[in-house]
């Protein structure tokens, strides 16, 4: 049997799922329970930006003593900015990330002064990943509806702070760089919960009107996987136990609590 079924996996959906059988309390606090979130009001002067999902990436890497486990979903980002270049603390977002486009990859070692093993693409952990996520419909546990919302991660962007250049329409040349934080709703596996990013933005320009804007991640966002009642699930989807649990278990030195995500993204002036 494969240890991969209790591995800690990132990110994505389900709003009513019952855990089946499991009478133990959480051992943290879980998100609130949210549904598909709303895009955040645009300013009235913000010009919109698509992005771009053929060129996205979105990467993480879940680092344990024994075993590496990295996540590429290339492609599944997609979503629209509505960004105020004059004043660009006023912009706001919604992106989203099909997690079915994740494909996972793994390296193991057999003790702390070992090499890891080659970086390789297993089937099988890809398919406990699904589990995990509840992102396929089964008979009695996920409806496809269920399934379907589960696909989805979502980040809602409702406040830009501490950007390094506010004005960017009365800047100059043609690639306007700038850092900022931003912030709002994360929303995984049906549950929400605030986060923030540090993100490095190009606007760039042609004359004077923006044709595209690049946003990249100086900083994981950091996901937290229990909180969102992303816990190990069997090959018939039912609840084993919970990360906390697995920690603890023989499966301690495998696995990572936590699941840091990295975006890359290019959006289209509309």
């Amino acid at each position: 049997m494969s240890h991969m079924k209790y591995w800690p996996l990132l990110g994505a959906l389900c709003a009513n799922a019952a855990l089946a059988g499991c009478k133990d309390k959480p051992k943290v606090e879980l998100a609130p329970v949210a549904s598909a979130l709303q895009a955040a009001p645009m300013a009235a002067s913000a010009v919109q930006f698509s992005v771009d999902s053929a060129s996205s990436k979105v990467t993480f890497l879940m680092d344990s003593p024994l075993e590496k486990i990295d996540g590429d979903a290339a492609g599944s980002l997609q979503g629209d900015l509505f960004v105020d270049l004059s004043d660009i603390s006023k912009s706001t977002a919604l992106v989203k990330v099909d997690l079915r486009k994740l494909v996972l990859y793994q390296q193991k070692r057999d003790g702390d002064k070992a090499e890891y093993s080659e970086r390789k693409k297993s089937d099988l952990q890809n398919t406990h990943a699904h589990n995990w996520l509840q992102i396929e419909p089964r008979e009695g546990d996920v409806t496809p509806e269920q399934a379907e919302a589960n696909r989805w991660v979502e980040f809602k962007i409702d406040k830009l702070e501490n950007a390094s250049l506010t004005n960017v329409a009365g800047a100059t040349g043609d690639a306007r760089t700038l850092t900022a934080s931003a912030s709002g709703d994360f929303r995984l596996h049906g549950r929400k919960q605030m986060k923030s990013a540090k993100l490095s933005i190009t606007i760039n320009y042609q004359g004077d009107k923006a044709q595209s804007i690049h946003v990249k991640t100086l900083e994981p966002l950091n996901i937290g996987l229990e909180e969102f009642e992303v816990n190990p699930r069997d090959d018939a989807g039912k609840f084993v136990k919970s990360v906390t649990e697995a920690l603890s278990s023989n499966l301690k030195g495998k696995v990572a609590q936590q699941a840091p995500v990295m975006l890359d993204f290019t959006a289209n002036a509309k």
